[in-house]
């Protein structure tokens, strides 16, 4: 509304100063030299500066939009901490009215400070150092050893695909002449009776388990002998050593 009044005043004073000046000259050409007429176009007009919070906004967001401090006094024990105070300095500066010195620690925040890392940090820098490093060594000798128990272990890859192809040989000779072995005595059993007879029946399979008793009596009679006669060749050779 101020400024509506102010363009209507400097629209009728402009009028009227033209009127004035033109019929001024018409008449001081006729009589009188001409004077100075005094210009008051460019005269500023005073206007009342008024400050209104038109937005709706609360004190303390107008304040900040303003880049202001929010509020002029403490409105909560939070306003009165040193951290909030310290916050208003580092946002508003000497315009906050907050004391500088309030940024500095003072001696008593100083020592505990230090007894907190004492406690939380025992290890001085050259003592974390030093550990550091010892640390980064026993991972490189840790490595080197993973690395050398890897060669060792290829050195003997050759060897071991040996015996694992000489265990699979060996167990699948020994699966062979089981199957071999379970023919044979099916056969026995059939010989025995001079016919053939069906595999479920139950005197087939008592005789079976007789045959396969037998067998299993053979076979350990074998390894005794085998071992006695390994055993004889030791002491034999032990014996012609002396």
């Amino acid at each position: 509304m101020s400024s509506n009044l102010c363009r209507l005043l400097n629209r009728d004073v402009k009028y009227v100063l033209q009127k004035r000046y033109f019929l001024g000259m018409s008449k001081e050409s006729k009589n009188e030299e001409p004077t100075e007429i005094a210009n008051f176009e460019d005269d500023e007009i005073e206007t009342p500066q008024i400050n209104r919070n038109k937005s709706g906004l609360s004190t303390a967001h107008w304040n900040r939009f303003h880049n202001r401090r929010p509020y002029e006094e403490a409105q909560s024990w939070i306003h009165l901490t040193e951290k909030y105070q310290r916050k208003m300095f580092g946002l508003y500066g000497f315009e906050s009215k907050v004391n500088p010195r309030i940024c500095f620690p003072i001696k008593s925040d100083i020592e505990a400070k230090m007894r907190y890392d004492k406690i939380a940090e025992p290890y001085t820098l050259k003592d974390m150092i030093n550990k550091a490093k010892e640390e980064k060594e026993r991972q490189r000798q840790q490595v080197l050893k993973r690395d050398e128990e890897v060669a060792q272990k290829m050195e003997k890859l050759d060897e071991w695909k040996r015996e694992l192809k000489a265990k699979i040989a060996k167990k699948e000779a020994d699966v062979l002449a089981a199957k071999q072995r379970k023919e044979r005595l099916v056969e026995e059993v059939r010989r025995h009776f001079g016919y053939k007879i069906d595999p479920r029946d139950e005197r087939f399979k008592e005789v079976l388990a007789q045959k396969e008793k037998e067998e299993k009596k053979k076979l350990k009679e074998a390894k005794r002998q085998a071992h006695e006669q390994k055993l004889m060749s030791k002491i034999v050779g032990s014996t012609s050593q002396k």
